[in-house]
């Protein structure tokens, strides 16, 4: 048994929280809106008050949080109860800019620092079927190895340098094809409705063909019922956006694409959408009548 300290309890983290219990760890949880964790406890996680009562006695910590100034507060709070020869896996999307910082943060106090952010979504999440994308020493590995299996269906590793964010990098790359299906769905959908037909006609044109996907699927569901329950919110899209196109630019590459969904997902947020799944992004395509 693994004593894990998870930090930030959201969509993701209460998910892999769960899943952690489930196979067997001892998991402590902290999250900096308390009552979003407090519903764990009844699955056997103990809640701390604090980022730093969460990770004292732990062998693994796990920050799951937004962004990179959350996590880098988060574990600066958590100093006091941080001891070294700790693991930190650290698998929020943070960008590549924000690694830095942390990768100091965690040689500082004597923790091996594992790059290791997560592919999937609300669903693969619950199940258990994440896709962990990790870079770290090889000294983590046997140590994280029943960790990340406990949270994923399997564990990319990318080489022994977490700080440079071999990770990072590809999850940024893995993100940006999810934000583009998300938006040309979307997109579709709305253009089909512009032109007076039933949106629900490119379901049946693409179903069964080669275009059809599971996350075709859905993305169609979610629009055309108009249940946006968030799988990943429009907000953190557009976060995503951001870090997407920040790395393209320092590597001199540009993504259109990208740039684009960036404008759609903000546009989104200005309608009030940004705490919805980010298929609600559909309504940018309808800026002034709203899309419904």
């Amino acid at each position: 048994m693994t004593t894990v300290a998870l930090l930030g309890t959201g969509i993701m983290g209460a998910a892999m929280a769960r899943n952690l219990l489930k196979g067997g760890h001892a998991v402590h949880v902290w999250n900096r809106t308390r009552t979003k964790a407090e519903p764990l406890s009844a699955d056997g996680a103990v809640v701390a008050a604090s980022p730093a009562e969460a990770v004292d006695g732990a062998d693994v910590v796990i920050t799951m949080l937004n962004d990179g100034a959350a996590v880098l507060a988060a574990m600066e709070s958590a100093v006091p109860g941080l001891r070294s020869g700790q693991i930190w896996a650290q698998m929020s999307t943070v960008g590549l800019g924000a690694l830095q910082p942390l990768a100091a943060l965690a040689s500082e106090h004597g923790l091996t620092f594992v790059d290791a952010p997560v592919q999937g979504t609300r669903q693969p999440a619950e199940e258990g079927r994440l896709v962990i994308l990790a870079a770290g020493p090889d000294a983590a590995r046997s140590a994280l190895e029943p960790v990340f299996g406990a949270v994923g269906q399997k564990t990319l590793w990318l080489g022994t340098e977490g700080a440079e964010g071999a990770a990072t990098r590809l999850k940024l790359a893995a993100v940006n094809y999810g934000i583009a299906m998300t938006s040309i769905i979307g997109e579709s959908l709305a253009l089909t409705k512009a032109l007076g037909l039933d949106p629900a006609l490119i379901g049946e044109v693409v179903t069964g063909g080669p275009m059809d996907s599971p996350y075709f699927q859905a993305k169609l569901r979610a629009i055309l019922s108009d249940d946006f329950t968030p799988s990943f919110a429009v907000r953190n899209a557009e976060k995503d956006t951001r870090l997407i196109t920040e790395a393209a630019a320092k590597a001199g590459v540009r993504l259109d694409m990208t740039e684009a969904a960036g404008e759609r997902f903000r546009r989104a947020l200005a309608l009030g959408h940004g705490d919805e799944d980010m298929a609600a992004s559909y309504f940018a395509s309808f800026p002034s009548s709203g899309g419904r």
